[in-house]
């Protein structure tokens, strides 16, 4: 998957040039900016990567993996890696998207079995998001491993806690292979009102949480957030040569609507567009870097959502969308400005035709409060908004900070 070669997109009018100057002015005015320290696989080693870490404790013992299209090793997968070092898998637990990576979000995940290798698949994603017991019968050791990009409503890390969960119950070893966080460098949005619990968002952080899952999974265990308080018995295995103020590009897209470093800085601010009725782009070339509704009186770009690999039913499917495009947005703005970025979001309700219906049941789960609707509703500022949750995030980076595996 390239990330550098971007698609031609057309030029940004009305309001959203004026969020291109009050990003670039937030750049500026901003002392703690983050350095510009860009790295890949090429400068980092991933804990999967490290396999004299893991392979001598591995050896002889009955292992299920928890893990995807982007669990790789160089081009290779961890599944295919383990079974050359003659190790014994005795499933795959499949999270959102399945164990190949091709399914759409919120599409059920079936179980059977791995077409290349035969190993028996388990769904975690539909009614079943636990390991049973019965799934842990034969099992000495559960590996996870499984790029993520740092927002809490993103579902890898839901499914990380109820395998971890699962383990902690059985008594069985949880490892976790840490990845970098692409968005590891900065921590912003709403913490988690645990009211509003859900497989969006099971514990109290904030929005973009800035945490690898390793030292999220440390988190959890350590924060006791496990049901009944349960404690698993946790390994992570660092990545080598990754710091949080670095700009970690991901080569393999982590799922199929994240398809580009520009989504992905974009993901937790667009990503909340998933509980209105707006379309970000699915069903689109370039979803997740545009933003829009048929008849929108905002913007002068135009795209309409067709079925595609990803995106099988995308909302407002062969009707044209009106809004903007966010080409370049998120890598030129949003990742140096630190912040979820609201702008969108307030303008984009004053812009719907009817505001009765412009969130969606899901919004306040993706928010992980019923605040910041309310307070879009009220007719409140970006910076009221952003203020209202400064003491939330500072006692959260006060926890955050017990568990870093990296350097700030």
């Amino acid at each position: 998957m390239n990330y550098i070669k971007r698609p031609k997109g057309n030029k940004c009018p009305g309001f959203l040039l004026l969020a291109f100057f009050f990003a670039g002015f937030i750049n500026a005015q901003n002392p703690n900016r983050t350095e510009l320290v860009i790295v890949s696989d090429k400068e980092v080693q991933t804990g999967a990567s490290q396999m004299d870490l893991y392979l001598p404790e591995f050896k002889g013992k009955r292992i299920a993996v928890v893990a995807n299209h982007s669990s790789l090793i160089g081009k290779t997968h961890l599944v295919d890696t383990l079974l050359s070092k003659g190790l014994k898998i005795n499933c795959v637990f499949a999270p959102e998207h399945g164990f190949r990576g091709d399914a759409d979000a919120g599409e059920h995940v079936a179980s059977g079995k791995d077409a290349k290798t035969g190993i028996p698949l388990v769904s975690l994603y539909g009614k079943q998001k636990k390991p049973l017991p019965e799934h842990l019968q034969d099992v000495d050791l559960v590996v996870f491993d499984i790029q993520d990009v740092g927002v809490r409503f993103y579902t890898y890390i839901s499914t990380m806690t109820y395998v971890m969960e699962a383990c902690a119950e059985q008594k069985i070893p949880f490892y976790v292979l840490d990845r970098p966080n692409p968005n590891g460098h900065y921590v912003d949005g709403p913490v988690l009102d645990t009211a509003f619990r859900s497989f969006l968002g099971m514990h109290p952080v904030p929005l973009v949480h800035g945490m690898t899952v390793g030292e999220y999974a440390q988190m959890v265990n350590g924060e006791g957030w496990l049901k009944g308080k349960v404690k698993s018995t946790l390994k992570v295995i660092p990545c080598k040569g990754w710091k949080h103020r670095f700009y970690y590009q991901i080569t393999t897209a982590p799922s199929p609507n994240l398809t580009t470093m520009n989504a992905i800085y974009l993901y937790p601010s667009l990503g909340l567009f998933e509980g209105t009725t707006v379309s970000v782009g699915r069903g689109t070339a370039n979803p997740f870097e545009k933003i829009g509704f048929p008849g929108c009186s905002e913007g002068k770009y135009h795209f309409t959502p067709q079925p595609v690999r990803g995106s099988k039913h995308p909302m407002y499917e062969g009707k044209e969308c009106t809004g903007f495009d966010l080409n370049g947005f998120g890598e030129n703005f949003i990742r140096d400005s630190r912040k979820v970025y609201l702008f969108w979001l307030l303008n984009m309700y004053k812009a719907a035709k009817d505001k009765n219906v412009f969130f969606t049941k899901t919004f306040d789960q993706h928010a992980g409060t019923d605040k910041l609707r309310k307070a879009i509703i009220a007719g409140k500022t970006e910076q009221e908004i952003s203020d209202s949750w400064k003491n939330d995030l500072i006692k959260f980076n006060q926890i955050r900070k017990k568990y870093l595996i990296y350097e700030e």
